[in-house]
């Protein structure tokens, strides 16, 4: 176990203390679990609590999210159970990311493995392509329109457009992993060497700094976001009636971490 995974399960077990929650299931969300990391890459992780009963008997709106300071590369917050579960009936992308994760760092009780079995019923292809569209279009916009420009901000394109290709050709939620994107969703040919030899550079610690736009990286993300554009509005919608199924997961998470207590 390296240092800083100790000192994650450190802060979440502070955590625990200071908020009275239990921790259902953290994980890694940025850069490292997609499996290209700069030497510099902050560890963001992320999780899910419960409170306790009486926590949710109350006529009050209450704040439903835990953030930490930003710290010695720990960038570290988190969705209350119940927040998480309304966002997974509108097939949230980075919640299910989180919740397929390659680094997991905490999972103590059945709850993710419950929601886990059950998002087929929920995820809405359209919604999901719509996020990773509005991300791709955004990030291009602000980091690739220049001759010279930060070569590593494509991964923060390639990343979005991958997932959509896997969405339309899998109709499930896409891997984390870049490598795993890359594989199986780009033909083989010179996108995919060219693709390749950027997450070699990458993955070797590169500094990746300003250089000249790669072309035909370029030519391909702008014929995926206007292909997506034109696609999107046709895609299937999510199953929204999983509202009691729901209801109940969450009342047998309750009973689960706090009934013997």
């Amino acid at each position: 176990m390296s240092s800083y995974h100790q000192q994650i399960l450190t802060v979440l077990e502070r955590i625990e203390r200071e908020e009275n929650v239990q921790i259902l299931y953290a994980c890694e969300s940025g850069s490292r679990a997609g499996g290209f990391p700069s030497k510099d890459s902050d560890y963001d992780v992320r999780f899910i609590y419960i409170r306790p009963v009486d926590w949710y008997l109350s006529i009050f709106e209450k704040r439903d999210v835990i953030e930490r300071p930003i710290s010695d590369m720990l960038d570290i917050n988190g969705w209350d159970l119940r927040k998480a579960l309304n966002l997974f009936r509108k097939s949230n992308p980075p919640l299910l990311e989180w919740l397929q994760s390659p680094i997991v760092y905490r999972e103590n009780h059945t709850i993710a493995d419950q929601i886990r079995r059950i998002s087929p019923l929920t995820f809405s292809p359209r919604s999901c392509i719509y996020h990773y569209l509005h991300m791709a279009k955004g990030n291009y916009r602000d980091y690739l329109q220049g001759e010279q420009v930060e070569i590593k901000k494509y991964f923060y394109v390639l990343r979005p457009i991958l997932a959509c290709e896997w969405i339309e050709k899998h109709n499930t939620m896409p891997p984390i992993e870049f490598d795993r994107l890359v594989d199986y969703v780009v033909p083989k040919g010179s996108d995919k060497a060219v693709i390749l030899d950027l997450l070699a550079r990458k993955k070797a610690g590169d500094e990746m700094d300003y250089e000249p736009r790669i072309n035909p990286i370029n030519d391909y993300l702008e014929e995926k976001i206007a292909y997506y554009e034109r696609t999107a509005p046709g895609l299937r919608p999510g199953d929204g009636n999983q509202d009691q199924r729901l209801d109940g997961l969450f009342r047998s998470a309750l009973k689960e971490v706090w009934g013997k207590r």
